[in-house]
């Protein structure tokens, strides 16, 4: 399983934003694939455990995105109680994966690299390719324009050609093909896949 946890960077200066990261969660809290939704777990952290590698890559490459944020992933098991059972929130659950979420985002927190995000797992290689991808996505959203932004997230929402991008945007089509070569967004759909089967495998 993965373990998430995301703390906040800088909160003495800019107050508590926790209710704010979990409303923006909140969208995924109906996905298959979350297993423990997310909550806040101690101060300004927030935590959840899932079992689905695209959606963790999905959820890291947002709250990257949404900036103020030390991410930290963790691979590994996870403690079950009676019967199987899971606790109702992450604060109650134990296990390997939380262990190496702490030390993944303890990592990322002191990291003076600017794409605050750190992977750990049982086998260090392998969530060493983890996040390595995952950083260079980061990094390549966080230099991502506006207008890159624009059409990325209207062809995510149209889930069409740039032709529909073009016409909900009132833009050409070569605007549209400009933007997305320009914010390397043909690049990064190609590398998602790749993150997630690492991911995958490192969990296996």
């Amino acid at each position: 399983m993965f373990v998430l946890t995301v703390d906040q960077r800088a909160s003495t200066r800019r107050g508590d934003l926790v209710p704010e990261l979990l409303a923006d969660l909140a969208p995924f809290g109906a996905r298959d694939g979350i297993v423990i939704g997310f909550d806040r777990t101690v101060g300004d952290e927030v935590q959840a455990v899932l079992d689905d590698a695209a959606l963790v890559v999905e959820i890291v490459l947002a709250i990257g995105r949404w900036g103020g944020w030390s991410t930290g992933l963790g691979i590994g098991s996870v403690l079950t109680g009676p019967g199987g059972r899971l606790p109702a929130v992450s604060r109650e659950a134990s296990g390997p994966a939380f262990v190496h979420a702490r030390e993944a985002v303890e990592r990322a927190k002191t990291r003076g690299a600017p794409v605050p995000c750190a992977v750990d797992g049982p086998d260090p290689v392998a969530a060493g390719e983890v996040e390595a991808l995952l950083r260079l996505l980061l990094a390549v959203g966080g230099r991502r324009t506006p207008a890159g932004w624009e059409v990325v997230d209207a062809l995510a929402r149209t889930g069409g050609t740039q032709k529909d991008v073009a016409r909900v945007l009132g833009i050409s089509e070569q605007a549209v093909s400009q933007r997305l070569r320009a914010s390397l967004w043909p690049e990064e759909a190609a590398v998602r896949p790749v993150v997630t089967r690492l991911l995958q495998e490192a969990d296996a």
